[in-house]
């Protein structure tokens, strides 16, 4: 689905990814790779496949936008290191001619050993056009850039006739802040609640609706 924002146009993917035209740009949020790795050193038994997943996802929607750059807003790995690290740099490996980019979240704490020897560049903040992309969502908006944050693994409960309910993803766009989805699958959901002028498209069966 196209949206404006400032005037620029954004597609948002039911992969969860967002595409920046004008920049050829695609953004991701919160991917935790490594995580269920970290689980299973723990003793917690999820499962294996999920790790293909994410990287056969993520490998998908670089196929079809064919974007410049690739830029996570943060978290792109769950934990320390461990092995699923270089799996993700093969992936990088393959994507040569694409600049992978991480704005670091709170769960980015490998070393930048680490990313610097997989060619990924590292970023505070950054900021591009009227917008400011961050991890956390600022608490003080900017007069003169519009934040565009991951972390919160936006979802939105939605109600259907009699009792029928179902909590999904979303993509939050509100006056001063938008909010991207968790990228990764196995990532949990936080509860919002829209504002009346609030823009909000979940991600359904494979779509992107406006709610």
């Amino acid at each position: 689905m196209e949206v404006e924002i400032l005037g620029e146009q954004v597609v948002l993917y039911p992969q969860k990814a967002m595409f920046w035209k004008k920049q050829n740009v695609l953004f991701l949020a919160d991917l935790h790779l490594g995580k269920i790795n970290h689980f299973r050193k723990s003793g917690i038994p999820v499962p294996v496949k999920a790790n293909d997943r994410n990287l056969e996802v993520l490998m998908d929607i670089i196929n079809l936008t064919k974007p410049q750059r690739v830029i996570c807003l943060g978290d792109l790995f769950h934990s320390h290191y461990n092995s699923e690290w270089e799996v993700f740099g093969e992936l990088v490996n393959h994507y040569a001619a694409i600049s992978f980019e991480l704005v670091v979240g709170n769960h980015d704490i490998m070393s930048d050993h680490q990313y610097e020897r997989k060619g990924i560049k590292l970023h505070d903040k950054l900021f591009m056009g009227p917008f400011l992309f961050t991890h956390h969502p600022l608490e003080e908006f900017s007069d003169t850039a519009y934040n565009i944050a991951g972390h919160i693994h936006p979802g939105i409960h939605l109600k259907g006739k009699g009792r029928q309910s179902v909590t999904l993803p979303c993509f939050y766009f509100g006056a001063k802040q938008a909010y991207l989805p968790a990228f990764g699958l196995f990532t949990g959901l936080a509860l919002i609640n829209p504002r009346k002028n609030d823009k909000v498209f979940v991600v359904a069966d494979n779509k992107i609706l406006s709610v």
